[in-house]
């Protein structure tokens, strides 16, 4: 019974991890990558639908992405969304069969409050792995009675373990992402 909270305990916290990686992702640094535009949603017939549902990315160029939507009709509604997205400075140009979009230089400022989003991002990670970890010692603690205070401190040694081990990992992103939005 302890195992198992222990390893549903795990696996929530990885997804927490892969979740805060995939954050980071979405927000750009010097180059276009096709992954900045995953989580903008597209208004598609009164319906909001990911971008990536829509139309192909492709990178052409360092700054430079191209998308061609599967359907033309969508064209404009693609171009409002980009235009529209947060976080992105992007300037997309449409000439009517496929959207340019350019992102500019990062200024130093820029660079700056992309690190402070970084971080708000990597401390709602570590809030998500603190809670499972929260939840999973009240289980913990639920199975007292049927197996004993001994294993139930042994469960909740393993379960600080492994939340230190998640903690460490979304650390090692943000430093990643904070030196990746740095370099110049």
């Amino acid at each position: 019974m302890i195992a198992d909270a222990l390893s549903d305990a795990a696996t929530r916290m990885s997804k927490a991890v892969e979740v805060a990686k995939d954050d980071f992702s979405s927000i750009r640094t010097g180059r276009a990558n096709p992954q900045l535009f995953q989580k903008i949603m597209v208004d598609y017939y009164g319906t909001p639908t990911p971008l990536a549902q829509l139309a192909s990315l492709a990178n052409p160029e360092a700054r430079t992405l191209l998308v061609t939507p599967y359907d033309k009709g969508a064209l404009r509604d693609i171009e409002q969304a980009l235009r529209n997205a947060p976080n992105l400075g992007a300037n997309p140009s449409n000439d009517g069969n496929v959207i340019r979009v350019t992102l500019p230089e990062l200024t130093e400022e820029r660079r700056k409050e992309f690190v402070k989003i970084v971080r708000t991002k990597a401390e709602d990670a570590k809030v998500a792995v603190r809670n499972i970890r929260r939840k999973a010692k009240d289980e913990l603690d639920a199975l007292k009675s049927e197996v004993g205070d001994d294993e139930v401190a042994r469960g909740e040694k393993e379960l600080e373990a492994v939340t230190k081990s998640h903690v460490d990992a979304i650390d090692d992103a943000l430093k990643r992402k904070e030196a990746e939005l740095l370099e110049v």
